[in-house]
């Protein structure tokens, strides 16, 4: 039956389904709710709480993807006998769902070059290998990889870990989701982060989803935009395809909504992929030409402005539509309701930085909202909606190429340490270097750098390539099953509500919560903190200033962290108050900056073309389904788009006619990147014609490794392919 609205009965009855497979409702219910931070979206919940509680005290707080990846730790364990079992080639044929669902890793297990299958090995060999490899390697030969699912403990050490063995090749995931957010927003506003609070997303009476489908993505966002439409707000989405979720959606925990569903957008605009940037600056130029910008704002708090308005004027309508594939009429009306507007939020997701444009696209969000003032006070702002639960923390304690100044400062200054001053490269840059042969070694703290790169054959590649990579993860992944390198080790590692010691973690909302941790499910298993601290304390055990012992303490390193991160102060006695707490600088309720002068810069563009405009050319975007998490597949089928398999091209039934195709005929798509056969065409009215979308990360085969250039972000939306019949 065709799911016309998101949530609703069939999220209560995934709720029974997934607290089956953990061993009972209970149990299930049970392991959300002890005092720790959600696993999955940055958005935020749990904590000193307990869980599904989120930043407002709002209960019951939950979605499909905190129990999907609860039910994932609470699997069983890979029984030993799998590795004699399963060579590598069995695991290159299974799916990244069925990967996930292998079970838990509790064994170190070790593929070398020439063997046919893992082996298990115990945690002194993985130690001895490890130690003895990344000492024998010059660290300039070597990169460091963290995900945004670890702690700001683990983070912290392991960054540290890196520099002081004597590299900078020190990167994480943002540089492939929300990188473009960090430096769009920083060279805007001078802070990286967004400038609100869960308390302004409630009192808001306009919020902006610009490229983003949270209905699938970031579920408990829509209890928020639920509250937003009662209180007669609006709310504008901004996206080529019509998400279900984003029409209507059935909070399940609120009974009239429940029952009726919420109609979640006011107004719904369809660019082209690529298309928003012209389509931003078409609201903006309207705003002008009707009178409607807060000039006072513009002349008080903005630098730039003059510029800006002058590049207004110059720019021409006839740009504005061709480049945006959006009539004026359309943008004149959008830019009405903002007119109306008493307090703003602009948010957005992966739809805005997966673009070769992605910081210019960010910058004009925030040249949108400084038009009416609406940023630096309550209820308006910007919000870049974060994917996994820490990568926003991930990135404050230190886990960037080039850590801040003060951090830098602060860390020779009041330890002792020496750190190496070279420069440190991003996640591609690590990975063009490894295909030249120029990296010698990795180590990821979970996380799938294989499955998350775009050109996966390049991908490949480039990590066969290495001579070792160690990866720590709790379940298998595709990234231990393709490009492995000549020494691979993967060690298991605890999950975050089975932390020997408690730990902390950061919302998108700059609000930093304390997991306690609690009692493993598997032996095996250990805890991150003490996996890096015992290579710390092999790999260079005279570091100046370190004591690798004391450091195997989380407390230890939260004193570190409150020592030298601007803002976390408070974290050295979170262990003992437990008092959660925002960080402070980054909240903009008055209009004052995070710049040299306090004023907010505003920022000129040139528009983008729009790509495949050919007549045998479609534009691509590569989406998550409802059923995944980042790189991590969880179902088949993707309930919100009514398709119950992932390798298909959803298309405009015009252009399957387009094409010559008919509904599920067997294709061929492809690019001077890649090819993918054998997929299913179907037509999908959803869609703007001369758009398409397919699945991330199966896709990623189609997308080049060409990146922004000013976040080296690469461009997973706004593929141009070509589709050929496989018959």
């Amino acid at each position: 039956m065709k799911v016309g609205s998101g949530g609703g009965f069939r999220a209560i009855y995934y709720t029974w389904k997934k607290g089956r497979e953990a061993g009972g409702v209970w149990k299930l219910y049970k392991a959300l709710r002890t005092r720790n931070s959600c696993k999955t979206c940055a958005l935020g919940m749990g904590g000193q709480k307990g869980g599904m509680v989120n930043e407002k005290g709002g209960f019951p707080e939950v979605c499909k993807k905190s129990m999907q990846a609860m039910v994932g730790d609470m699997q069983p364990a890979i029984d030993p006998n799998f590795w004699k079992k399963t060579s590598i080639e069995d695991l290159k044929r299974l799916s990244p769902r069925e990967l996930e669902y292998l079970g838990r890793l509790i064994h170190p297990i070790r593929y070398r070059q020439g063997e046919t299958h893992y082996e298990t090995i115990t945690w002194q060999e993985a130690f001895d290998s490890i130690v003895a490899k990344f000492k024998a390697t010059d660290p300039n030969e070597t990169f460091w990889y963290f995900s945004g699912r670890s702690s700001n403990e683990a983070g912290f050490l392991l960054q540290l870990l890196a520099r002081v063995y004597g590299t900078n090749h020190v990167n994480n995931c943002s540089y492939y989701c929300h990188q473009a957010s960090g430096v769009g927003l920083q060279s805007s506003i001078g802070s990286g982060t967004a400038t609100v609070v869960l308390d302004d997303l409630e009192n808001a009476d306009l919020v902006w989803l610009i490229g983003g489908n949270p209905a699938s993505n970031h579920p408990r966002l829509m209890t928020s935009l639920m509250h937003v439409r009662r209180r007669g707000g609006k709310v504008i989405v901004i996206n080529p395809v019509r998400e279900t979720g984003l029409i209507r959606f059935r909070v399940p925990s609120d009974p009239i909504s429940l029952m009726l569903g919420t109609k979640i957008a006011s107004h719904y605009v369809q660019p082209h992929i690529g298309g928003d940037l012209a389509l931003l600056w078409g609201i903006a130029k309207s705003l002008k030409q009707k009178g409607l910008l807060d000039n006072e704002f513009l002349a008080n708090h903005c630098r730039d402005s003059d510029a800006w308005l002058e590049a207004l004027d110059s720019l021409t309508w006839e740009e504005i539509e061709t480049k945006s594939g959006v009539a004026r009429s359309e943008t004149e009306s959008i830019a009405d309701v903002y007119a109306e507007s008493k307090r703003s939020i602009f948010s957005w997701t992966m739809g805005i930085t997966h673009h070769a444009h992605g910081v210019d696209s960010v910058q004009a969000i925030a040249n949108l909202a400084m038009a009416r003032g609406m940023v630096g006070k309550p209820g308006c702002g910007l919000m870049p909606i974060r994917g996994h639960s820490n990568v926003q923390g991930i990135g404050s304690v230190g886990v960037t190429p080039k850590l801040k100044d003060q951090i830098f400062d602060a860390l020779q200054t009041k330890f002792g340490v020496q750190l190496p001053t070279t420069e440190g490269r991003d996640t591609m840059e690590c990975m063009e270097s490894a295909a030249r042969y120029e990296t010698k070694a990795g180590f990821c703290l979970g996380g799938n750098l294989y499955g998350s790169n775009p050109d996966a054959k390049f991908a490949a590649e480039a990590l066969s390539r290495l001579e070792f990579n160690v990866m720590l993860n709790t379940t298998m992944n595709t990234g231990h099953a393709h490009g492995l390198a000549k020494e691979t080790i993967v060690l298991p590692v605890l999950a975050r509500d089975e932390e020997p010691e408690p730990t902390t973690q950061e919302s998108m909302f700059n609000f930093v919560r304390l997991s306690d941790g609690g009692p493993r499910r598997l032996p095996g298993p250990r805890s991150e903190v003490e996996i890096i601290s015992t290579i710390g304390e092999r790999l260079v055990p005279d570091a100046p200033g370190i004591d690798w012992e004391a450091m195997k303490q989380t407390t230890t390193i939260r004193d570190w962290i409150g020592a030298v991160v601007p803002g976390y102060e408070k974290i050295a006695e979170i262990d003992r108050t437990k008092e959660e707490f925002q960080i402070e600088g980054r909240t903009f309720h008055e209009p004052k900056f995070g710049t040299d002068d306090g004023r907010a810069v505003m920022h000129i563009h040139r528009l983008p073309d729009l790509n495949g405009r050919g007549d045998q050319e479609l534009r691509l975007m590569t989406v998550r389904s409802e059923g995944q998490f980042n790189t991590v597949v969880y179902e088949e089928e993707d309930l919100y788009r009514n398709q119950d398999r992932r390798d298909i091209i959803l298309m405009h039934p015009d252009d399957l006619k387009r094409f010559g195709l008919t509904h599920d005929q067997r294709v061929t798509v492809y690019n001077d990147t890649g090819r993918l056969e054998n997929i299913l065409a179907r037509g999908y009215e959803e869609i703007r014609p001369g758009n398409s979308l397919m699945y991330y990360p199966e896709a990623n085969e189609l997308v080049s490794k060409y990146a922004d250039p000013k976040s080296k972000t690469p461009a997973f939306k706004g593929v141009v392919v070509r589709i050929e019949s496989s018959d």
